[in-house]
């Protein structure tokens, strides 16, 4: 039915490298999330104290119902995907405490 939950599965530590990973499934659509820590901040965060969180989007080809190419093989990223990324780092700085990072970035 439409108005039906759909079954939620969460599998952390999903890929080996990552200093964190979860592939996160409810229904059909999966998300994976690797999170890697940098030593380091942007230069507007340097002398700060805090640490920063920024966020790489990217849609599979196929994930849809027509086959979409790879923006990394052209090089260039949409608008949309860029507001993506914008977006989801904007939220989540907005629920870190970027003073307990200490000056470190994590990359999701």
């Amino acid at each position: 039915a439409a108005n039906a939950l759909r079954p939620v599965r969460i599998t952390r530590r999903y890929t080996m490298h990552a200093e964190g990973s979860v592939l996160i499934e409810v229904g059909n659509t999966h998300v994976l999330c690797n999170a890697s820590v940098e030593e380091r901040v942007p230069p507007h965060k340097r002398g700060s104290g805090e640490g920063w969180v920024t966020a790489e989007y990217g849609m599979l080809p196929r994930a849809t119902h027509t086959r979409g190419d790879r923006e990394a093989a052209r090089g260039k990223q949409s608008g949309r995907t860029q507001e993506i990324q914008r977006l989801i780092g904007r939220s989540l700085r907005a629920v870190f405490d970027l003073k307990l990072l200490g000056e470190r970035t994590i990359h999701l």
